[in-house]
């Protein structure tokens, strides 16, 4: 009777830790405070249009590092919808945050652009 409790402490055991990690795995969504923070180290580049943003620099990497943050379809549209709410915060500089991707090497697998319906992505 003793190795009947612990194949079943040993089988929930298994169930917990594959619900823990589904659960995990399809609640990670993109925080749109870490992308406003991400574009924000591209601001004279937002603000000014100067200087231009180059693979390697401090701009560039953020970029690179929104692009780590769609590594999922569903990340990718959670980045989308989160970008689509800067570009409309800051409209004047819309297309300067626009062209931060291809400055950077950089495609994110969707156009920043107001018209870009983050449901495709």
């Amino acid at each position: 009777m003793g190795g009947v409790k612990v194949v079943v402490r040993g089988g929930l055991l298994v169930a917990l830790t594959v619900v823990l990690w589904v659960a995990t795995k399809s609640s990670a969504t993109v925080d749109c405070v870490t992308v406003t923070t991400l574009v924000s180290t591209c601001s004279a580049f937002v603000q000014y249009g100067t200087p231009d943003p180059y693979p390697g620099s401090p701009c560039c990497d953020a970029v690179a590092s929104l692009n780590n943050l769609g590594d999922s379809e569903e990340n990718r549209r959670s980045l989308c919808m989160c970008l689509m709410g800067v570009i409309t915060t800051y409209n004047p500089n819309a297309t300067a945050i626009a062209t931060l991707p291809g400055f950077c090497g950089v495609s994110l697998g969707f156009t920043i652009d107001p018209n870009t319906d983050c449901n495709y992505v």
